[in-house]
This record gives C-alpha cells, sequence and structure tokens, in this order.
C-alpha cells in the first residue's frame, strides 16, 4: 500500500489544485492605459489572476518572496525569491506557491506586461528598437535569468514602481536592452511546444492536469484521465503532448521527480519512503527515472543539496 503524502506534498499539490480548479487556464485581458506602453503592477499570492494562462503580451515576471513550482509551456521546475522570467506571447504559464488555508503572501510578484508589436511599431521612427526582434523571439519559449542580469533587471523592475511618465519608460527601455543583450539566461519551454489553445482543449485540459496533482501519489494511469477527458487513449495521448509538450508519462515522472527532489532536500525522510511517497511502485523505477533525469542517483543528489544548505546560527553557535 502507498505511504500518505507528507504534509508539504498534500500542500504543494492541493495548491495546483485550487489554482486549476479556481479558474481554467483562460486567455488573460490585459488592459493598459493610453498613455502607458506597458502596465507594471505588484500582486498578491494568491489571487484571482493566479492561474495556468496565456495572453498575447510579452510578460516580464519577479517574483520576490517564495519558492514553488514553475510552469512555462511544456517546463516544470523550482522557483525561490528572486526568480525572473520573460513569458512570451501566448505561451501558458504559472507558478505556484504552497500557502496555509486563508495565507495571503503580499507583494509576491512585480509583474511588467506589453505588447511586442506596439514596441516594434516605434521602430518605425526609431530603427534602433529593431534590435528587441531576437529577444522576442526567444521569449516565446520563455526565459529564466541568474547571475548578475537577474539581480540588475531585479532592481530595475522595483525601482519603477517610484517612477511615472518619460521616467518610467526610459527604465524600461534600460530593462529591454539588459535583457536583450545578456546571456545568463536558460530558455524553459521546448521548441516542440506548440498547444492549441481553443477553450474547449484548455478546459479538457484543466481537467486531466487537476486529476494528475490530485491522484500523483497513486498508480495513475492514462486510461482513468483519458476517460475523464472523454477521449479515447489513443486520441488523449496525441491531444496531451500537443497542448503539454509531454507524453502522459513524461509529464507525470516530472512532477513525481520534482516532489522527490523537495523531499530529498528539505527532509531526511528515507529514500525508500520518499519513493512510494510520489507515487513509485518500486525503487529500482524510481531510481533510474531520477538518474535520467538528474544525471545523478537521487542519495547523490540528496548529499549534493545538504552540502549547499546555508549554516543556520544555530549551527554556527555550536561550531
Amino acid at each position: 500500500m502507498l505511504k500518505h503524502r507528507s504534509t508539504a506534498a498534500k500542500r504543494a499539490l492541493g495548491a495546483k489544485s485550487a489554482s486549476l480548479s479556481g479558474n481554467p487556464p483562460t486567455y488573460e485581458h490585459i488592459v493598459t492605459n493610453a498613455n502607458e506602453t506597458f502596465l507594471w503592477r505588484v500582486d498578491d499570492y494568491p489571487w484571482e489572476r493566479n492561474v495556468w494562462n496565456y495572453h498575447p503580451e510579452i510578460e516580464i515576471h519577479l517574483l520576490r518572496n517564495s519558492s514553488g513550482m514553475a510552469f512555462v509551456g511544456d517546463h516544470i521546475g523550482e522557483f525561490h525569491s528572486g526568480y525572473l522570467t520573460v513569458v512570451g506571447p501566448n505561451l501558458p504559464h504559472d507558478w505556484v506557491t504552497a500557502t496555509e488555508p486563508g495565507e495571503i503572501i503580499k507583494g509576491r510578484d512585480v509583474v511588467i506586461q506589453f505588447d511586442p508589436d506596439r514596441v516594434r511599431g516605434i521602430s518605425a521612427a526609431s530603427p534602433e528598437f529593431g534590435q528587441l526582434d531576437e529577444f522576442f523571439r526567444r521569449s516565446e519559449r520563455g526565459l529564466v535569468y541568474v547571475g548578475a542580469t537577474r539581480a540588475k533587471a531585479a532592481e530595475m523592475i522595483e525601482q519603477m514602481g517610484d517612477l511615472t511618465g518619460f521616467s518610467r519608460l526610459s527604465l524600461f527601455v534600460q530593462l529591454l536592452d539588459l535583457l536583450a543583450s545578456s546571456s545568463e539566461y536558460e530558455l524553459l519551454s521546448s521548441p516542440e511546444f506548440a498547444p492549441k489553445l481553443e477553450t474547449e482543449s484548455l478546459d479538457a485540459l484543466q481537467k486531466s492536469l487537476i486529476y494528475i496533482f490530485q491522484n500523483l501519489a497513486t498508480d495513475i494511469h492514462m486510461a482513468e484521465v483519458a476517460e475523464l477527458a472523454g477521449m479515447s487513449e489513443s486520441a488523449f495521448s496525441r491531444f496531451f503532448k500537443k497542448n503539454t509538450g509531454n507524453t502522459f508519462t513524461d509529464h507525470v515522472n516530472k512532477l513525481r521527480i520534482w516532489q522527490a527532489c523537495k523531499l530529498l532536500s528539505d527532509t531526511d525522510m528515507p529514500i525508500t519512503d520518499i519513493c512510494f511517497e510520489v507515487g513509485y511502485l518500486n525503487i529500482s523505477n524510481f531510481n533510474r527515472t531520477f538518474l535520467r533525469h538528474h544525471k545523478v542517483t537521487p542519495s547523490a543528489y540528496r548529499r549534493l543539496t545538504t552540502q549547499r544548505r546555508p549554516v543556520r546560527p544555530a549551527d554556527q553557535t555550536a561550531a
């Protein structure tokens, strides 16, 4: 029999299920004031727009003060405070933090959204703006920035909150220049990711993703999810690959391995228990899948993450 999930695992999965079920993955309508080139705002978490969504605008997103799971196209990964992403037009995305019932994380996100075609239109009079085209194309797969670029860009994004008018626009142009010229980034979504964004498809995918999250620690089968979506297994397999970029099995494995990484780095739970906690039925399959994803065994991963843990003040005193 499978072991019960840890409290942390339940909260993480519950948070995502709530995000998906509260509002369907949907088109976000963004309204920029007539006297502004871009939208700048601060969001608490959670709120009604914290859903798996897409929009034709490019989004620059700074996560200030939390950690959790990042979903960008077919990318599934972990984020921490200071995580800075650029998400291109019509690329579905969501950032999920596990919270207690009723908990609100004030100012978790700073969001900038702008129409790339509006910026491209400026290049007719100011050809220098044409240099942003390659950056806009890269953003279609989603970008996460690291290093000095991340730190400098985060500082500029925060400064915009105190500015208005041309001063804010000037800093925005500097930010675009920094991000466009930097090589300190990683691409997130795969080139093959090309979802069908019709409402009917998104609703079926929503139901499937919720079910996968709620049953991640069980012996989940594609047939039962396909039935939920009202499709044959073969049709659902093609549908799921088209709309997530992953096969059903790869998607489930990515989520399970992500949860295993959290338990390996944040707890002292025995590896065999973690194997069952995240839904694997035998340790050999767990070890093999983990090695394929991270190029190290679960025990080696735990040793590496333990070495990177910061020394707590109590530990320093004891030393």
